[in-house]
C-alpha cells in the first residue's frame, strides 16, 4: 500500500488512515493527549504522509505511525502545560497590580499605571516565543538558566530570543529610556 501512496494514489493513503485511525486515537489518549487526541492524530497523519519518502521498504507502518503519534502527543502535552503555566502566571501578574501608597504623588501613580499598560500592550504584540521569554526572564524574574529550563530551550536560544524580543519591544516603546539601575522611564 505504501508503494501505491508513493506512486501518487491518494485513495491508498486514505485506506491507511482509515485502517490506523482507531489505534492512533487510542495511543494518543493513552499517552495523555486527552481532548486533543483527534488533533494529535490528524497532525501525526500529516507528518507521516510528508515523511513517507524516508519510510523503510518492508517495515511495518503501524509502529512507525505510532512513534509519530507519540512524538506529537508529547509535543502537545508539553505545549499545553507551558501555556497553562504561562496563562496562570500572566493572570497572577495582571491581578498583582503594584500597590501605590496613598502618600504617593497621583501624577506619578498615573504615569506608572500608564507605563505598565503600555508595556503589557506591547508584550501582546510580540510573537508567543518572544512574549514567553520576556515574561519568564523579566516579569517573573527568572535567571537565564531558570528561563531555559522552564521553556525547555537551550540557554543560547533564550539569549538570542530575548535579544530579539527586547529589540522589538524597543521599537514598540520608542519613548522609554533606561533609568539609572536599569529601569525604564519616558
Amino acid at each position: 500500500m505504501i508503494a501505491r501512496v508513493r506512486a501518487g494514489e491518494a485513495e491508498a493513503y486514505a485506506d491507511l488512515v482509515r485502517a490506523h485511525t482507531g489505534i492512533a486515537l487510542r495511543a494518543a489518549a493513552a499517552l495523555g493527549a486527552g481532548a486533543d487526541a483527534e488533533d494529535v492524530v490528524q497532525q501525526a497523519f500529516v507528518k507521516a504522509y510528508c515523511a513517507l519518502g524516508g519510510f523503510r521498504d518492508g517495515a511495518s507502518f503501524k509502529p512507525w505511525l505510532l512513534s509519530i503519534v507519540a512524538n506529537e502527543t508529547r509535543n502537545t502535552v508539553r505545549t499545553a502545560a507551558r501555556q497553562r503555566t504561562l496563562a496562570g502566571r500572566e493572570a497572577a501578574l495582571a491581578q498583582a497590580e503594584p500597590l501605590i501608597p496613598e502618600s504617593a504623588d497621583p501624577a506619578v501613580a498615573t504615569l506608572e499605571t500608564e507605563r505598565r499598560s503600555a508595556l503589557l500592550s506591547a508584550l501582546e504584540k510580540l510573537s508567543e516565543e518572544h512574549r514567553l521569554v520576556v515574561t519568564y526572564r523579566y516579569l517573573l524574574e527568572m535567571d537565564e538558566s531558570e528561563t531555559a529550563q522552564a521553556l525547555g530551550w537551550p540557554r543560547g536560544t533564550v539569549k538570542s530570543r530575548l535579544n530579539r524580543a527586547l529589540r522589538k519591544l524597543g521599537r514598540l516603546l520608542p519613548d522609554f529610556e533606561p533609568r539609572e539601575g536599569g529601569d525604564e522611564r519616558e
